[in-house]
């Protein structure tokens, strides 16, 4: 019992009744006219709504590269814990929202065809995705509330049956057209140019005929028919078919326009006598149910060309037209994304120029910022996701870091390498370079983002390395496992044969593995100079000799206890570690005391972790002073006597500690490091 009871305390915490209650209510239409004159924007359009939705999540604005941009959180995907967030296009997005917010306003991009084109897995359908789930979510919200109506006691129907509206209408179109107008005129009065209602056009055909008949049962007594009417909440849903719609292009044979538009009911002819009867229709193409929402077209420009200039009259028009029926009337967003070489084919048909006239592309690109890229990765390949495997430190961010740079152009700048502009894209500083200069080299280069690898082989080639044997064996995977994996793909990549493009991805791939072994290098250094204490002592020392340099006095020697002059061999083996030149030496040195003097002043005292450049110059001269007693390089021939086994021991558990490591990758790196140090101290000797 106990069991159960608690198993129910958790239905019923996850459903709330009285949210339940508030998304099925049903009132008469006086009731809704209320609730109109009391908050308008009730009855907002599909653009509007969207508008809305997108901005009820907040927004974020930031400078970026002098740019400023707008962060749109709708994206993150708050629905679903970022299962579909998308990262690194704020730019792209930016253009998207200004579509739907002019649209929203009227200003005529409510009447195009909204175009997401781009590279091949450049998040395209996964923008059209969240617009989708977010309706749905955002339906079911008091601010994203929207209803329509029903009709009860027409015709033959018992008064106790109900005929529901087939396109889910706005209630307000059973006022008509010219009393519409004033009614809105008054609604808008006191709202501001941009959040003003919108409803146009009539009633479906079903409705409209079935709104005539009933006005002249009661001769022309508007108030009598409107007590037919039944006006409910609608939640938006795409597995029900309300609201939100998906076509696919199917086989040239088998594309009917019917699917869009709707058709006759035939087996209904002989019930009402004509297949002019709205009541002989089937309102159950994608644009009839996609009313008063969103109709995505997958792959649009490979529709069957008849299909397209369907599309036409329903963006331009708002209105569908299907065979041998009434003209219908509709209210919602049509989006439809493209690859690179549809698109081009579209550019060159000049029968197409109708349709490129009355669609606004907006180019979704790839991510050319590497921190935005790992991001991707992150949401499938995390710890949370991949259990019982442990990925190496580095694993993703490489993978990443080609994937980036197979998008970018090489720089026009003069002593500017391909892995330096990434780096410069990732806010990170390159002596000699600005904001500015990143700028140019944006401006420079109109393609990047493009073209390049796709996320999805990056996706594909990681997890080929989680299931491959070798993961299976040690449990782990590491960033040469998976620079292995990406490039055996290349030789069979069904979207790359072009063997000099192949070559060139080799070739930077070559590049990541020379930047993933400075990164060992590097964090191997840091590991065997991790000692706080040694850094601490050495900065000490380091800080007494520069202080007596600058102010030409002797240091007191404390093992002599004489005064003797600042150590010049000491000093330059720190500053050389970051490249301070013998000519910079005594600028730098002043510019150190400077910045103690500055903390003194503001009562603080100096920590050498607080200065970037003077720490990494520590840990690399404790590092060189540390490697010789450690003896690295035996460690490669397994000749190695227990105190400097404990000392490698030690430099382990440092690297599992601060570097994300466990016990076999950090003997793994040690062991591959080891070798690269033997392998220079062999070269030096010859």
């Amino acid at each position: 019992m106990a069991k159960r009871d608690e198993i129910l305390t958790i239905v019923d915490r996850h459903l709330d009744s009285e949210s339940f209650r508030q998304q099925h209510w049903e009132g008469t239409f006086w009731e809704y006219l209320d609730m109109v004159l009391a908050n308008p924007r009730i009855a907002r359009n599909a653009f509007q709504r969207i508008y809305d939705m997108i901005l009820y999540s907040g927004t974020q604005r930031y400078t970026s590269m002098k740019q400023e941009y707008v962060h749109y959180k709708f994206f993150d995907d708050p629905f679903d814990n970022g299962a579909d967030a998308v990262y690194g296009l704020d730019g792209a997005l930016m253009r998207l929202v200004d579509c739907f917010k002019s649209a929203a306003q009227g200003y005529g991009t409510d009447r195009r065809i909204l175009l997401l084109h781009g590279p091949v897995g450049s998040s395209k359908s996964t923008i059209v995705r969240l617009l989708k789930k977010g309706l749905e979510h955002y339906s079911r919200l008091d601010e994203g509330a929207l209803y329509s109506f029903a009709w009860k006691g027409i015709g033959d129907v018992n008064e106790a049956e109900v005929a529901t509206c087939p396109m889910h209408e706005e209630p307000l179109k059973l006022i008509p057209r010219r009393a519409r107008r004033d009614i809105l005129a008054k609604l808008n009065a006191d709202l501001p140019e941009d959040r003003q209602v919108r409803v146009d056009g009539d009633l479906d055909p079903f409705c409209r005929k079935t709104f005539e008949d009933l006005l002249i049962r009661y001769k022309g007594d508007w108030r009598a028919v409107m007590d037919h009417v039944v006006v409910r909440r609608v939640v938006l849903a795409e597995k029900d078919r309300v609201g939100i719609g998906t076509f696919q292009p199917k086989d040239e044979k088998n594309q009917d326009s019917t699917e869009l538009t709707g058709d006759i009911n035939y087996r209904k002819i002989a019930l009402y006598g004509s297949d002019s009867d709205p009541r002989a229709f089937n309102f159950d193409g994608e644009l009839n149910i996609s009313n008063r929402g969103i109709c995505e077209f997958i792959e649009i420009l490979k529709l069957d060309v008849a299909f397209l200039y369907d599309l036409l009259g329903a963006t331009q028009e708002h209105t569908i037209k299907p065979k041998k029926f009434a003209q219908t009337d509709i209210d919602e967003v049509i989006i439809g994304h493209t690859n690179e070489p549809e698109y081009k084919k579209l550019q060159s048909n000049e029968l197409m120029e109708a349709f490129r006239d009355r669609t606004i592309k907006i180019d979704i690109p790839y991510n050319i910022r590497l921190t935005d890229e790992i991001k991707i990765y992150g949401k499938d390949f995390g710890r949370d996701k991949v259990k019982g495997i442990h990925i190496a430190p580095h694993t993703v961010e490489m993978a990443a870091m080609w994937a980036v740079l197979t998008r970018l152009e090489e720089p026009k700048k003069a002593g500017l390498s391909l892995l330096q502009k990434l780096k410069l894209y990732d806010g990170k500083s390159i002596p000699g370079f600005t904001e500015d200069s990143i700028r140019e080299l944006r401006e420079e280069a109109h393609r990047e983002g493009m073209q390049g690898i796709s996320p999805r082989y990056i996706q594909d080639k990681i997890s080929n390395a989680l299931v491959s044997e070798q993961a299976q064996e040690d449990r782990a995977i590491n960033p040469f496992m998976v620079m292995n994996e990406l490039e055996n793909g290349l030789s069979h990549h069904s979207l790359i044969s072009d063997e000099e493009l192949k070559k060139r991805y080799k070739e930077l791939l070559a590049v990541v593995r020379e930047e993933y072994e400075d990164i060992l290098k590097t964090e191997v250094q840091r590991a065997i100079s991790a000692d706080e204490d040694a850094i601490a002592r050495l900065c000490t020392n380091y800080i007494e000799n520069v202080r007596a340099y600058t102010q030409h006095e002797r240091v007191r020697n404390k093992y002599t206890g004489r005064d003797e002059e600042p150590d010049e061999r000491l000093m330059r083996s720190i500053e050389e570690k970051i490249d301070i030149p013998e000519s910079r030496k005594d600028d730098f040195r002043q510019e150190i005391m400077n910045y103690i003097g500055a903390l003194a002043l503001d009562g603080k005292k100096f920590e050498y972790h607080t200065n970037a450049r003077l720490h990494k110059a520590l840990e690399l001269k404790l590092f060189e002073d540390s490697r010789d007693s450690i003896k690295l390089k035996n460690v490669v021939s397994g000749v190695v006597d227990d105190e400097t086994q404990a000392k490698i021991d030690v430099v382990k558990q440092r690297l599992i500690k601060f570097f994300g490591y466990n016990e076999t990758s950090a003997t793994d790196v040690l062991n591959y490091v080891a070798s690269i140090f033997a392998r220079g101290d062999a070269k030096q000797r010859d």
